[in-house]
């Protein structure tokens, strides 16, 4: 009961949310909408009565009354159809800037990495619709039981056996349960296969893939699978249509039967003189509004529960979201430190991903020493990239801890502590902004000041970047944007250097693979100011400078090397001490050294 409680309250709190003028008004319109069908029957007993007695005056009033009602129903309807829009494009655009906090507030990465979360997600997506409507269903669910209400006393005051009429349409509310309930298991289990589908049509439809898929000839099987997919799913669909088919015509059946039984006695009542011929007009046209109330209100009920779960996958994604930041939050926390005085320590540290047994990192021991630039080396898959992820707290150690200056990194509330980080990734975003964005929001507080932007461009060894684009910082990225233009790989990394550079003096500074997509003079000539910014930001704040990276041209300048192997720190040294004692590390770099002569 109290889930039921929390859905239809949040039901409620999203559409007031967004217009709580509106909300009301859909209530007011819808409830006037459906009450005021059953007393056009009463319109037609007033007419036929007053036509059977040949008095005129009481036919004229049964006429205006229909009159009335049909016209009155005509104008509510209109009033109802415009704020139901209203209230649904400002509902969606309240709901989209929830769901966008608060995936995006999640503090891991979690829900973007595990496959079951990646379902929950996707069913969340799929709800969208449904979840721009909530309250809808709530004013059209109480409209259609004040209007069924209405005409079950209609229906009492001919006779009180004929009120047990609506009993015969219970079969097709509860064939509607149980189709929904089984339209919602298939949705459930087809969130992964939906998710296919979406990959295969972006796959053949955006650019990403589109060079691979021409040359290899891809786009015959990837519509072929396309295809083959989507048939499997319609292949459930159809055969849970054909169970609730006919499920529906069972339930659709008894209620004929019973309305036939209740017009057969109201025509008995008529014949033997206890009601009037009025009154079975009355009778006829309620029962044929019945039906199509009922009918209506087992959509809308259905309506409803459909709106109800779609609630519920929501507050799995509340849910996720609140324990998450709980999870990370300290109870006692202490603020990072102005500048680092020892480094960061890892003691003991283990991880394996969640909903896996293998441990990507097992017993790491290290010390990163203040002020130090720090080169992280081995093969694809050993367990660098999550080392940073740690420190990034996208991810929290399995076992072991994590401290920076003698304090638990989870002690630092986690937002002030990104506030002191500073990255650019291998997988870096293409931000399509203007280029002034699209590098400042690596400071949002500096984003409005282009002596900002263009000095993280001068770190970042890319002050020639802007005089590169159409209208300089002003240019719009990416082509999905009227007037925006795309860059080149290359081009694509500067941003993304730039952004990371945009943070002057941050406590640690993270190059994941910064140079994989720069020319070898670009190249040398970042890493040339890469160097002297190490340098300042150790002397400023005692930042801690990682480089993550496969060419040992660039990671040679590092103060520390640490070469990563199955999980561990094989070795750890400078450049010229490891290439001496001839491990991993002299082995990589021969080989390299090899390649490129």
């Amino acid at each position: 009961m109290r889930d039921v409680i929390r859905g239809l309250r949040t039901m409620l709190g999203i559409s007031f949310a967004a217009d709580a003028v509106r909300s009301v008004g859909a209530l007011i319109t819808a409830s006037l909408q459906m009450a005021a069908m059953p007393f056009r029957a009463v319109g037609m007993q007033v007419l036929v009565d007053g036509v059977v007695a040949r008095d005129h005056g009481r036919a004229v009033t049964g006429a205006v009354l229909i009159a009335g009602i049909a016209a009155l129903g005509r104008v509510v309807a209109w009033m109802s159809l415009n704020i139901r829009m209203r209230l649904r494009e400002n509902t969606q655009l309240y709901l989209d800037a929830r769901l966008m906090a608060l995936t995006a507030g999640i503090p891991g990465l979690e829900h973007h990495e595990r496959p079951d979360y990646l379902d929950k997600v996707e069913l969340v997506r799929a709800e969208r619709e449904a979840l721009a409507n909530p309250f809808n269903p709530i004013s059209w669910t109480v409209a259609s039981i004040v209007s069924s209400i209405s005409a079950v006393g209609l229906l009492l005051g001919v006779h009180p056996v004929l009120a047990l009429l609506p009993l015969f349409g219970i079969p097709s509310i509860v064939a509607s349960f149980l189709t929904e309930r089984a339209d919602d298991d298939l949705r459930l289990t087809h969130a992964e296969p939906r998710r296919r589908l979406r990959h295969l049509r972006e796959l053949t439809t955006e650019a990403p893939a589109a060079k691979e898929i021409r040359i290899f000839g891809l786009a015959g099987e990837l519509v072929r699978r396309h295809r083959a997919l989507f048939e499997e799913l319609e292949r459930a669909r159809i055969r849970l249509f054909a169970r609730s088919t006919a499920m529906t015509l069972v339930a659709w059946v008894i209620f004929g039967a019973g309305y036939m039984a209740g017009v057969a006695f109201a025509v008995h009542l008529a014949m033997t003189g206890r009601a009037t011929i009025g009154a079975v007009v009355l009778v006829l046209a309620l029962g044929g509004q019945l039906n199509q109330q009922l009918d209506e209100l087992t959509s809308h009920v259905t309506w409803l529960v459909h709106t109800y779960r779609a609630i519920h996958r929501l507050f799995w994604l509340m849910d996720h979201a609140a324990d998450a930041r709980a999870r990370l939050e300290p109870a006692a926390p202490v603020a990072p430190p102005g500048r680092l005085a020892q480094g960061i320590a890892l003691t003991g540290v283990s991880f394996a991903y969640p909903g896996t047994d293998k441990r990507v990192l097992d017993g790491v021991d290290l010390a990163l020493p203040a002020g130090s630039t720090v080169a992280i080396v081995g093969d694809n898959g050993a367990g660098k990239t999550t080392l940073v992820k740690l420190l990034c707290r996208f991810y929290e150690p399995t076992t072991g801890a994590i401290t920076v200056d003698g304090v638990d990194l989870a002690r630092f509330p986690i937002d002030a502590w990104r506030r002191r980080i500073s990255a650019g990734f291998q997988d870096f975003a293409r931000l399509q902004l203007l280029a002034r964005e699209s590098i400042g929001v690596g400071d949002i507080d500096q984003l409005d000041g282009d002596a900002h932007v263009l000095a993280a461009l001068e770190r970042a060894a890319a002050p020639d970047l802007p005089a590169a684009l159409p209208r300089g910082l002003d240019t719009q990225l990416g082509r999905e944007f009227h007037g925006g233009v795309e860059l080149s790989q290359g081009q694509w990394q500067k941003v993304a250097l730039g952004r990371a550079m945009m943070r002057s003096a941050p406590l640690l500074m993270i190059l994941d693979e910064p140079t994989a997509s720069l020319d070898a003079p670009t190249e040398h000539a970042l890493f040339e100011r890469y160097a002297g910014a190490a340098r300042r930001a150790a002397a400023a704040t005692g930042a801690i400078t990682i480089l993550i990276s496969h060419r040992f041209s660039t990671v040679r300048m590092a103060d520390v090397i640490l070469v990563v192997a199955g999980g561990r720190i094989a070795e750890i040294g400078d450049h010229a001490a490891l290439v001496r004692a001839g491990g991993l590390y002299a082995e990589l770099y021969e080989l390299q050294r090899r390649a490129y002569r």
